[in-house]
């Protein structure tokens, strides 16, 4: 399979982000690959365990505009869910969102880095 149908078989709505990308499919690529490197996911992380929720929220809030554009349903949908929360700034234990988000964003790694 093609990174691009493991991404769909994934939950991606890869057609969407190929459109967002001037219908380019080398680009939605060359912007996929830049995902797993971005140090979003270990600010959001950091700033939720120093209970930081203003940069958690900053962090979630860049991972959203992302994830959106590329259509990255499975990561987006958490990242949204925490990005509400912290938008409103609930104070609660995230550890089990964070589980969730950490989770997929790994089987994510495992589909862009398994066919680099």
């Amino acid at each position: 399979m093609t990174i691009i149908e493991n991404l769909k078989a994934w939950g991606a709505n890869t057609e969407m982000g190929i459109k967002r990308c001037a219908n380019s499919e080398a680009l939605y690529l060359r912007l996929v690959n830049m995902v797993p490197k971005n140090d979003g996911f270990e600010k959001l992380e950091a700033a939720i365990v120093a209970n930081n929720l203003e940069d958690a929220f900053q962090a979630a809030h860049g991972l959203k505009g992302i994830l959106s554009n590329l259509e990255l349903s499975p990561l987006l949908n958490l990242i949204y869910e925490i990005t509400e929360l912290l938008r409103n700034k609930t104070n609660m234990d995230y550890s089990n969102l964070m589980k969730k988000i950490k989770d997929e964003k790994a089987e994510f790694d495992k589909i862009v880095l398994g066919n680099n």
